[in-house]
């Protein structure tokens, strides 16, 4: 596959959060235009990358700034700052670094005070984050999705309602609806015109009610998706989780989605179907989660086409060293990239 002309090349805008985006980011950034990873047959197709980060976490050191601070939360951003950063070593490192000992620091990533700082400078945290991506020479452009401070509303099975991500997470009831409070949070323009000149959209992996349909409750979004021209593409989970999709399908994540958007958004689906090892899988069993069973005729009949592989590999955590499974970022980046070279290269229909 060689790399495409100027005009050619793709705009790619990645929509998500959590460890799912700066995952899938990592393996994009190497088909921008520029890298420095010359290594890969398809490199330089990407001509202009975005990410678009949901902003509603409340836990943890992202949490405790926002309590403090009234910031938006920074752990996504900063993980998908160095994530698409070229300098991964040394700032790469210092940016995830996180204090283990001091009153007020304990558990304080390094990136997200930065991100604090400069959010504090400029008046501007969007401006905070692209200040951020130049110091760490980051190849793609970095969006919260919003940058009203919002507040996830889950409707449980139960009929009962949960404030916040954290609770919702740690929740034991099963999510039927999500809502965003305020309700009129308004999307940042630069987002919205990404979207509109993208050749290539993907959604996903990522927590399907924290990280993923977030996003879409944001004014606008959907709808500027929806319009889009661009291909876009569905990145599938790999594990259920205990609350937020236990025993949902491939189909019925995607319903999900299209449930928030309140339009169906996909062309594709790109789709794990090889098992993890057993012992991961005993693991995963004893904490409620399980791989998500491909139900293709139910995706078909929702006017998405499956794209199934082998797109699972298992890593070790950095804190711990525990294996988990995650999603081998260079074949998934290999297949949206080959999605999007198809679809532009393809005739478009006369007027």
């Amino acid at each position: 596959m060689s790399a495409l002309p100027e005009k050619q090349a793709l705009n790619v805008v990645a929509i998500g959060g959590g460890t799912g985006l700066s995952t899938l980011l990592r393996g994009l950034k190497r088909y921008v235009r520029g890298s420095e990873d010359q290594a890969l047959p398809a490199a330089a197709t990407i001509s202009s990358l975005t990410a678009i980060v949901t902003v509603s976490d409340d836990g943890g050191s992202s949490g405790r700034l926002r309590k403090e601070f009234n910031v938006l939360p920074p752990g996504d951003i900063r993980n998908c700052i160095v994530a698409l950063s070229e300098e991964e070593e040394l700032l790469s490192r210092l940016f995830q670094y996180r204090f283990r000992a001091g009153e007020g620091l304990k558990d304080h990533n390094f990136g997200n005070l930065f991100l604090l700082a400069l959010s504090d400078l400029t008046g501007d945290f969007a401006e905070a984050v692209r200040l951020s991506s130049e110091v760490l020479a980051t190849r793609g452009r970095i969006f919260p999705a919003t940058t009203s401070h919002v507040q996830l509303e889950a409707q449980m099975d139960d009929g009962s309602r949960v404030l916040g991500e954290t609770n919702i997470t740690a929740s034991k009831r099963r999510i039927v609806n999500l809502r965003m409070l305020p309700e009129n949070a308004e999307p940042i323009a630069d987002a919205i015109a990404a979207i509109q000149q993208a050749d290539l959209i993907t959604i996903g992996p990522g927590s399907l009610f924290t990280s993923l349909v977030p996003n879409l409750l944001v004014n606008a979004v959907p709808k500027a998706i929806c319009d889009s021209h661009a291909v876009k593409v569905y990145v599938c989970n790999l594990m259920t989780q205990a609350n937020e999709s236990l025993d949902l399908s491939a189909a019925d994540h995607i319903r999900a989605i299209y449930d928030h958007a309140h339009c169906e958004l996909f062309d594709y689906a790109i789709i794990n179907n090889a098992k993890a090892p057993t012992e991961l899988r005993e693991k995963y069993a004893q904490e409620g989660q399980e791989q998500i069973a491909v139900d293709v005729d139910r995706i078909h009949a929702l006017g998405v086409k499956s794209i199934l592989g082998n797109y699972l590999d298992v890593y070790r955590r950095e804190e711990d060293g525990a294996p988990v499974v995650r999603h081998n970022t260079q074949r998934v980046s290999e297949e949206l990239v080959k999605i999007g070279i198809n679809a532009k290269r393809a005739p478009q229909p006369s007027l």
